[in-house]
């Protein structure tokens, strides 16, 4: 049908559920099970092709020359019925396609077993001989290489296939007028007499083929069943991975992922977003002087800018651990520790070492950035940041219809005035002295900080120790 997507097209066969890519209306979900199930298929192939070179490698030691040319011209035909649904798999019917290809390899298999070789290389055997063999544990193992597919419809039609193609050759041989068959019931028959006829190399039973069917139904039921498990984890696995994109581009990857915990249910995730009492780094980072940088600017240009500086900070923040809580224009907001296992932070001061290196390698990255900003001609930016260490209130604010998770309380308030200050002491961090003492605890070869003594803050009555960086000589 015009105007339908690859992903959809390549989906129709028989029960959605079991044979359809397409089990959500999203259409990135969509094209990520089909990315899943096209690596899927590749490694199908991949390890057909192995079985290939290994049946091909080990016919000259069972098969005599020249009969194991015709053998070997046999298993490059199967080659090559693979490597055709391979190479198309990008086409727009390429899963009919591949169901087509199935029955070919059944067809080919069968054929290769049950057919004589030409006259010249033939033994003089009976045809009927032929299935008195192993040969039919090769439409097993084709059977169980569809099992690498991630489709369960795909088993189940290899193995319907195999049943039916398998059964109407035994039949045809069943038929040929020198077939040795029981015509009556054998309990009018000795064992002597039933041994003769079974022996017999003319002989065709019914019961081995219905043996060989019923335990190809059961392998193929089974096969499908782990199938459709493994897939259903996939799917599962597939969903979060998309749903977790899809969050982070709204809210912190840490903070994502505690949601989707939360709502999967998973233990000691339930209290996600429920306010509680945790002591946590928090800092504040602010571009200088931005607003009279940008007046000139046009705004495409202001809003590049912006994306530039939020890109390099948001992933610096995130290799350290660390919470994005919120952009301030030409600047953010970030914790650490307002996830993860309260005790250990409060004990340590985890969250204190991360938010001090973070904050140490912003400006490493600023000046490379600013390096680059330089030799084209354009103004360097300066960064100021501020952090704090203490208790602070961690938890959903807001109402059922807009919540934001975030952190409140003292911390946050001291950490964004100590922010400004940054601009008063000509510095590039400012930092409490909690949170520097509680991060050297955990990391004392932290670069030098100059110890500045207290300082009063706007709206405070206590005055908090400071330490700046880069050190004062």
């Amino acid at each position: 049908m015009k105007g339908r997507s690859r992903v959809q097209d390549q989906t129709h066969f028989g029960w959605r559920q079991l044979f359809s890519s397409r089990t959500a209306g999203d259409t990135r979900l969509a094209a990520a099970i089909a990315a899943e199930e096209q690596a899927g298929l590749a490694f199908a192939f991949a390890a057909r092709s192995i079985a290939v070179i290994v049946v091909a490698a080990w016919l000259p030691f069972i098969v005599d020359a020249p009969r194991v040319f015709y053998y070997l011209a046999l298993v490059g035909l199967f080659f090559l019925l693979g490597l055709v649904p391979h190479l198309t798999r990008g086409w727009r019917h390429a899963d009919r396609l591949r169901l087509v290809f199935i029955l070919f390899d059944v067809v080919l298999i069968t054929a290769a077993i049950m057919m004589q070789p030409p006259d010249r290389i033939a033994f003089d055997w009976p045809v009927q001989m032929r299935i008195r063999f192993v040969e039919f544990l090769y439409l097993i193992l084709l059977l169980i290489g569809s099992a690498l597919s991630y489709r369960p419809g795909h088993v189940i039609w290899t193995g319907l296939c195999i049943i039916a193609v398998w059964s109407a050759g035994v039949f045809i041989l069943y038929h040929l007028p020198d077939t040795v068959r029981f015509e009556e019931s054998t309990e009018n028959l000795t064992p002597a007499e039933v041994l003769a006829v079974i022996l017999d190399p003319r002989y065709v039973g019914i019961t081995t083929l219905l043996t060989q069917n019923v335990l190809t139904a059961i392998a193929t039921g089974l096969l499908a069943a782990s199938v459709w498990r493994a897939r259903s984890l996939l799917l599962r696995r597939v969903r979060a991975e998309v749903a977790r994109a899809d969050l982070s581009r709204y809210v912190s990857p840490d903070v994502a992922d505690a949601m989707l915990a939360a709502q999967a249910g998973r233990s000691g995730a339930a209290d996600f977003g429920r306010p509680q009492v945790r002591h946590v780094a928090v800092m504040f980072a602010d571009i200088r002087e931005f607003t009279t940088l940008v007046e000139k600017l046009e705004p495409e240009r202001v809003l590049a800018l912006l994306r530039s500086f939020h890109a390099r900070a948001t992933a610096i923040v995130f290799r350290h651990g660390g919470t994005l809580d919120k952009y301030l224009g030409d600047g953010f907001m970030a914790t650490f520790g307002a996830l993860g296992n309260a005790s250990a932070d409060a004990r340590h001061g985890e969250a204190a070492r991360q938010a001090v290196l973070c904050a140490i390698d912003l400006h490493r990255e600023m000046d490379r950035w600013c390096e680059k900003r330089a030799q084209r001609g354009e103004i360097p930016l300066a960064l100021g940041i501020g952090l704090h260490f203490g208790p602070a209130v961690v938890g959903n604010v807001g109402v059922d219809q807009r919540l934001e998770f975030t952190v409140v309380g003292d911390a946050a308030n001291v950490a964004a005035r100590i922010e400004r200050l940054t601009r008063d002491f000509d510095c590039r961090i400012a930092v409490s002295d909690s949170c520097l003492a509680a991060a050297r605890a955990l990391a004392p070869d932290l670069p030098a900080f100059t110890d500045i003594g207290p300082t009063l803050l706007r709206g405070r009555t206590e005055p908090v120790r400071l330490h700046v960086w880069p050190a004062v000589p």
